[in-house]
């Protein structure tokens, strides 16, 4: 396993972290059977976002008796309330939750404390400005969270955390799907041989958060590596071609400032997919090949988040919307987080007027407004 410096936290963490979440529909043996195997080959550091007294629970002791052996990202803002999982800006239920997380981590310190999920940019600047930051800043005073983090989908929202001087780090989601968004409106750039060479692939504003992270020292944790599986099956991929764990790792790990993927385990045997990385030869993590050979249909009537469906008179995120949609559909059920980040959209699927400029604008030819009606079914 190698280990990378996640910025100016100084903590030294493996490039194959543990996202958590998956272990929400496991037993309490079988949590202990995954996190034990994936701490004896490395794996160092795990992401607790879910409220779920349960599964704190038995993550808690899964790492009993080598707490010291883990780094431990805790989410602050992530509450159960009415037998459910709540993003909540409330102190008092906000503080809750967190010594609730002390507790049955059988802790009195996270190593990074992370202010959860904030997808819009009003948001942060009213986290920043207000009350929330100053009982995180007070955590860390008293040694209670060692390092202040933030979790985000929105690129805006992570580069004005890196720029804050606020945070030390932050929670992003990386994959190809959510990044290999080519600035050029015209269909046939994506299948050019030099497209990959010249641009990177990747949306000029993601590029650009990236090297801010780097500038400032503002190491990445990265969430969605694997877009929620949708990248393994060309059936679900936006690029109509299938991805390995491998591929999507590497990807990821060649950002800049990223230090560690937090992979999502269902299996020992998982856990032994994401590793098979540090062993790869370099043609079995190579992505560009496999996406520039993509079939030029792929892209058609695909969304791939690229945002140019902007602006929306009704101030929808059609993008963010479209991604939350794309997540949920390749669940049996939509997971709570997913429906929470919908839910917390200051506008959504429920305010689209019809008026057609996003569909106009799409170079992808996406039927965005039936999309929006289909995401207020699936989240209404």
């Amino acid at each position: 396993m190698k280990y990378r410096r996640l910025g100016k936290t100084g903590l030294m963490v493996s490039e194959i972290g543990f996202g958590g979440e998956w272990m929400e529909r496991h037993t309490e043996d079988e949590v202990r059977e995954i996190v034990s195997y994936a701490g004896s080959r490395g794996i160092n550091v795990l992401d607790c976002w879910m409220s779920n007294p349960e599964v704190r629970s038995n993550l808690g002791d899964a790492i009993r008796g080598c707490r010291d052996k883990w780094i431990i990202q805790g989410h602050i803002g992530s509450t159960w309330q009415d037998g459910q999982y709540v993003k909540s800006r409330n102190l008092d239920k906000a503080a809750a939750a967190f010594q609730d997380l002390l507790d049955r981590f059988r802790t009195d310190y996270i190593d990074l404390g992370m202010i959860h999920f904030v997808d819009e940019i009003s948001e942060f600047r009213k986290i920043a400005e207000g009350g929330f930051y100053r009982y995180v800043a007070s955590l860390k005073e008293k040694r209670t969270i060692r390092h202040i983090g933030l979790s985000t989908h929105n690129p805006q929202v992570a580069r004005a955390a890196a720029e804050s001087g606020l945070v030390e780090m932050i929670l992003f989601s990386v994959n190809p799907a959510f990044d290999m968004l080519p600035p050029s409106e015209n269909l046939d750039d994506y299948f050019t041989e030099s497209y990959y060479e010249n641009t990177g692939g990747i949306t000029p504003e993601r590029a650009e958060l990236y090297r801010i992270c780097e500038q400032n020292d503002v190491g990445i944790t990265v969430m969605k590596g694997y877009a929620g599986g949708r990248l393994f099956d060309a059936a679900t991929s936006p690029f109509g071609v299938a991805l390995t764990p491998v591929q999507c790792l590497h990807y990821a790990l060649t950002r800049p400032a990223v230090a560690t993927v937090l992979a999502g385990f269902d299996s020992t045997k998982h856990v032994d997919d994401a590793l098979a990385y540090e062993t790869a030869s370099d043609e079995e993590k190579d992505y560009a090949t496999v996406l520039a050979n993509a079939p030029r249909h792929a892209y058609s009537g695909q969304c791939t988040y690229c945002g140019h469906c902007a602006p929306c008179p009704a101030g929808i995120d059609i993008a963010m919307v479209n991604k939350l949609l794309d997540l949920a559909l390749m669940q049996p059920e939509v997971p709570a987080t997913v429906r929470a980040h919908y839910e917390g959209l200051s506008a959504n699927g429920s305010d689209c007027i019809a008026c057609g400029g996003c569909e106009r604008r799409c170079p992808f030819g996406v039927k965005a407004m039936e999309r929006m009606k289909q995401a207020e079914k699936v989240f209404g």
